[in-house]
């Protein structure tokens, strides 16, 4: 009866052992084989995910959480934050078979999530560019290096180092390198030329045509610095026989102005003495007219005046009989009883002296 018991128990025994042997068969596949699996797997910010099934691409998906179950399922993660790049080549030879090297540098970006169709038609040839950083920046490397020797290749020593050729070498840099990588799916970005190196031969030549070009301009600037301070001399002698000659200009214009008022001066003084003269002369020629009409009222009040006398002379000059009586009569009544009696001769006027203290009267009577 014992060992009837026991034989279910065996068999239980065995079943528990199978099953945990089954269950760490299949956690052991798990664990070891992530192709069938991948829960809450994150896509950062700075990254573009990949989804596989089956060893295909199936998805390309921005950042977030992912999950998925399956055979062969897989996210692969590319970071789309740019990489930087420097590379060196120490000798190109240049057109006109100069060497010289130069230092490139940029930046590397990787298809996004805008070119997905990109990523998926290059992720068979290209993948580990996109996944491995190291490749990456040694393939961009190498296309740099081609890239400069086609374009100081193309172009003489001078064209390559002197002046704002750098800026021109540099574009063709970034230009060929661009289209290097464009078949890569890459984009190539912010690309500099640092450095260029020189040997000692290029360098003693730079030296030398740097020197030239500096005594070139030095000269230029010291014949520009004379003809300059040449224009600042005459400039400053022709401001100076301006100024002489603008001041002769204001003298004469000041002495013609001053002549102009003395002219003036002696006009206003002319018309002055003129309307003076004027004045006078009118004063004068008044005052002879009024002279004249004085005299000929004198004239007119003397002939009034002597009037009766001048018709009594008329009267005498007309009758002398008239005369003579009036004669007889004025003698007549000149002497008075007292009178003494003169006799003259005829024709003449007898003398009559006025008696005074120590004077007699004296009468000649003439010749008897």
């Amino acid at each position: 009866m014992r060992s009837a018991g026991t034989r279910p128990s065996i068999n239980m025994n065995i079943v528990r052992v199978i099953i945990i042997a089954v269950v760490l068969l299949i956690a052991f596949v798990v664990l070891t084989n992530s192709n069938l699996f991948y829960i809450m797997q994150r896509v950062e910010q700075q990254e573009v995910g990949v989804r596989f099934q089956g060893g295909r691409i199936v998805d390309v998906v921005g950042p977030g959480l992912y999950t998925d179950v399956g055979l062969y399922v897989d996210l692969k993660k590319i970071p789309s934050s740019a990489v930087p790049f420097t590379v060196q080549d120490d000798e190109i030879i240049t057109q006109d078979k100069q060497r010289l090297g130069l230092v490139v540098a940029g930046d590397i970006f990787r298809p996004n999530l805008a070119e997905a169709d990109l990523l998926k038609s290059n992720w068979a040839q290209y993948s580990e560019l996109y996944l491995r950083e190291d490749i990456l920046q040694n393939r961009v490397e190498g296309l740099a290096r081609q890239a400069a020797k086609v374009c100081i290749g193309e172009r003489t020593f001078n064209d390559n180092v002197i002046g704002t050729a750098r800026d021109v070498l540099r574009e063709c840099i970034d230009s060929e390198l661009s289209r290097l990588a464009e078949g890569y799916g890459l984009q190539i970005s912010n690309v500099v030329v640092p450095n260029i190196i020189l040997s000692e031969e290029a360098q003693q030549l730079l030296d030398q045509i740097t020197q030239s070009r500096l005594n070139t301009e030095k000269a230029a600037q010291d014949r520009l610095k004379a003809e300059a301070e040449a224009s600042a001399e005459q400039a400053r002698q022709q401001g100076e026989v301006r100024v002489a000659q603008s001041r002769v200009q204001e003298e004469a214009r000041q002495q013609t102005t001053l002549a102009e008022l003395e002219r003036q001066r002696a006009e206003a003084q002319k018309a002055v003495i003129e309307a003076q003269k004027a004045n006078e002369l009118l004063t004068a020629q008044r005052n002879f007219e009024i002279a004249q009409a004085a005299a000929r009222a004198a004239a007119e009040q003397a002939k009034a005046d002597l009037a009766p006398e001048i018709a009594k002379a008329q009267l005498y000059a007309d009758n002398p009989a008239y005369v003579a009586l009036q004669t007889a009569l004025a003698n007549a009544s000149a002497f008075k009883a007292t009178d003494k009696i003169v006799f003259t001769p005829i024709g003449t006027t007898p003398t009559i002296i006025v008696p005074g203290p120590g004077v007699q009267p004296t009468v000649d009577a003439g010749p008897q």
